[in-house]
């Protein structure tokens, strides 16, 4: 069953090469194509396209096809081209014309949009609630670590004193910002591109505010013909979301990896997220850490590929767009993997508490003694050329004092300032 079906035949190799992934991906599309049609239907009752009596029957059957979706009990069966011709096909095997009465006023295009739009709404939320909780967890580790001293780097050389609380609050930090970029996405795809058809609009006198409350949209794609231009647009955006979190655990597992490796000795992973060798036996390899930097790495190349998918096509529909799901669908799966076992891994990372005592690290105190002498009268200039000769001298003996924790580069004064702004923007997700 096709829902374009005119009764014509199809070349078998055509049809196989056409439909591509889209049975195996409408599998996870199915309860967002009911919840789509379901608010169709209300609508179809109002307008006076469906009685009273097709209205109840109709919903009756959606409910348990969306229950069986939710569950993963939804099948697609053979000859039957993708969810939304499999859920046409239940309804009207079940209760005959009132069935196939279920499509008026929407075309494939409009319908395959909403189910997008309301799957990739769906998924931010569920990224967001472990962004949520590393976010947290970050917060907790900053504040449990904020006075053992750590070396910072810059040009991979050790640059000045910080703190194991500063570095994992500059991880919490950068989830904000990532808050930022999914509410951005989350608002470009929360309108109701419903009753737009194939991007003309419809005859019917189609209500679509009003099946935009009932699905959860909250508002519509005002101009018909821009709700279709939005199939590739709020995949590309939300793709920008999910490659700029990408970066952050990339970046994350980055360090984790360096920092715990024996050269460094900074972090001491749990071993029960690490792997062995097959000929070393002394081998705990972060290969947890070493998977996330990976697959986060790919993720963040999903705009590129979004993009050259959709950098050549005019207004209207095209069936170029079908491609974009085989890589846009499966990247929230990533990316919420990545984010468990970031969580998981990071509850169990322990830090070196003497690190800084090392004899390596004495030139981390420079600075301090620059600043010491500005304080008690000394031109900056001067104080800097005095430390400088002092090194060069081999005269330089560190204090191993850090004197400016007023400032936040050791303590974690912006703590409190950041949980603020990131409970701010996470409870907007929590009341759209």
């Amino acid at each position: 069953m096709k829902l374009w079906d005119k009764n014509e035949p199809i070349d078998e190799l055509f049809e196989r090469f056409t439909i591509g992934k889209d049975k195996e991906l409408d599998l996870e599309l199915a309860y967002f194509d009911v919840l789509g049609t379901i608010g169709h239907v209300k609508m179809l009752r109002k307008i006076a396209l469906l009685s009273s009596e097709e209205e109840i029957a109709l919903l009756g059957e959606l409910e348990e096809i969306k229950k069986q979706a939710w569950a993963g009990n939804f099948k697609i069966e053979d000859g039957i081209e993708d969810c939304h011709s499999q859920i046409e096909f239940l309804l009207t095997q079940k209760l005959g014309d009132i069935g196939k009465k279920v499509h008026s006023g929407r075309s494939r295009n409009d319908q395959v949009l909403t189910a997008l739009k309301l799957f990739t709404k769906h998924n931010i939320e569920e990224v967001l609630k472990r962004v949520n909780s590393l976010f947290e967890l970050f917060q907790q580790k900053s504040e449990e670590n904020k006075e053992i001293l750590m070396p910072g780097y810059t040009h991979m050389q050790v640059a000045m004193p910080s703190s194991f609380g500063l570095w994992f609050g500059a991880y919490a930090e950068n989830l904000l910002d990532d808050l930022l970029v999914f509410k951005s996405a989350y608002q470009v795809a929360d309108k109701n591109p419903l009753g737009s058809g194939a991007g003309y609009g419809s005859s019917f006198p189609l209500d679509r505010e009003y099946s935009a409350e009932e699905i959860g949209f909250s508002t519509i794609n005002h101009n018909v013909i821009y709700a279709q231009m939005t199939r590739g647009k709020h995949e590309r955006i939300a793709a920008f979301a999910i490659s700029s979190l990408a970066g952050t655990l990339a970046k994350y597992a980055m360090d984790v990896c360096l920092y715990a490796g024996q050269d460094f000795g900074f972090l001491l992973l749990d071993q029960a997220y690490t792997t062995g060798s097959s000929i070393m036996p002394h081998k705990h390899n972060p290969d947890g850490f070493e998977l996330v930097r990976a697959k986060c790495n790919k993720l963040q190349s999903l705009p590129g590929e979004l993009s050259l998918i959709l950098a050549n096509l005019p207004s209207g529909y095209h069936r170029d767009l079908q491609v974009l799901k085989e890589s846009y669908m499966p990247a929230f799966q990533t990316m919420k993997d990545c984010l468990d076992i970031t969580i998981a891994m990071t509850e169990k990372l322990a830090v070196e508490k003497e690190l800084i005592a090392a004899s390596k690290y004495d030139l981390l105190f420079t600075v301090e003694e620059v600043n010491q002498l500005v304080i008690d009268g000394v031109p900056f200039r001067d104080a800097y050329k005095r430390v400088a000769e002092k090194i060069k001298a081999g005269a330089y003996e560190p204090s191993r004092k850090v004197n400016h924790k007023h400032t936040g580069s050791i303590g974690n004064l912006s703590n409190d300032r950041v949980r603020v702004a990131f409970k701010e923007e996470y409870s907007w997700f929590q009341l759209a």
